[in-house]
């Protein structure tokens, strides 16, 4: 993970102050831009939050700017986001900020909207740094420090453990940078407090995979002390598994992103931690990058590398 070359806050009052700079600037009069806003797992809770938060800032926008709504419906499907690509090119919009369903496999249509001029960027999971190299493009990425907002959370539970527990880890899809970043950052504070990573199994984001996935940690790892889930969903998905497995207080369970059905989890006490990683920032921020980028007529490579977004730790006691 690359380090961060500069934050952006795109708060109401910012919003106002940029609307000023850029009205006496002459910018004002530059062409409607049209952005499309590539996500995954619509009906997901996350995913919502995203979307009216673009739509949102579209409304408050110092810029007026059409905004294009794309995405598939499950969290795997990147076959159906690569065409929903192809369609925004096709399309000619201005700029594409992609939630990607794959770090890999949609690096190639990241590549043919570059060549298209179409400035392009990722937000949530970032596209894999060895393809994008051998696709020779840069493509930015908006969003958090993965591994190290991952690290905090195993942090936290690693409070409530003790040196030779044991634990498991249930992951998000496998070939996403930002749940491999974050079973790293787990890995890291697991290893820091001398704790046992016992297993690792895949949830690929979804509750009930998540559920069967804790499932199957319990049976295969008895007196396991916590699993700790890289999403929500998953962490749901745990809830219920240790639940039926009568096991609710005895095998802690962390999730990650402060969902709305994770809060009454965390209130009492199913769920110990979870982490607000801001999914409306992360869509807001990646839509003020890429409008700025398109009024100041920047091209790809003017773009910064990493666009880092906040993250808070969300427990029962911290405030």
């Amino acid at each position: 993970m690359h380090h961060p070359q500069r934050r952006r806050f795109v708060l109401a009052s910012l919003l106002a102050a940029i609307g000023a700079a850029h009205a006496g600037s002459g910018m004002g009069a530059t062409r409607e831009v049209t952005i499309a806003l590539v996500l995954k797992a619509m009906p997901d809770p996350f995913t919502m939050a995203m979307v009216a938060a673009a739509r949102g800032f579209q409304a408050h926008s110092p810029y007026p700017f059409k905004l294009v709504i794309l995405g598939i419906q499950s969290e795997t499907d990147a076959a159906g986001q690569i065409r929903l690509v192809d369609t925004a090119i096709k399309q000619r919009v201005d700029a594409i900020v992609l939630a990607p369903a794959d770090s890999r496999a949609l690096v190639n249509a990241a590549r043919r909207a570059v060549q298209h001029g179409i400035l392009t960027l990722a937000i949530d999971n970032p596209l894999d740094a060895d393809a994008l190299r051998e696709a020779r493009i840069h493509v930015p990425y908006v969003g958090p420090d993965d591994r190290r907002a991952a690290k905090r959370v195993g942090e936290y539970l690693a409070r409530r453990l003790h040196a030779g527990d044991r634990v498991g880890i249930i992951e998000g899809v496998s070939s996403d940078l930002n749940a491999q970043q974050r079973t790293a950052g787990f890995r890291d504070a697991m290893q820091a407090a001398h704790v046992e990573i016992a297993a690792t199994e895949t949830g690929n984001w979804e509750y009930g995979q998540g559920r069967l996935a804790a499932a199957s940690i319990i049976a295969s790892q008895p007196g396991i002390r916590a699993l700790l889930c890289a999403n929500d969903n998953m962490a749901r998905g745990a809830v219920d598994a240790v639940r039926e497995s009568q096991l609710t207080g005895r095998v802690l369970i962390t999730g990650f992103n402060n969902s709305d059905a994770i809060k009454p989890m965390i209130k009492d006490g199913r769920v110990l931690v979870t982490l607000n990683q801001f999914a409306e920032k992360q869509a807001v921020y990646g839509l003020d990058v890429a409008l700025q980028a398109c009024v100041e007529h920047r091209d790809q490579d003017d773009l910064s590398e990493y666009i880092e977004t906040p993250v808070v730790l969300v427990a029962k006691d911290i405030s």
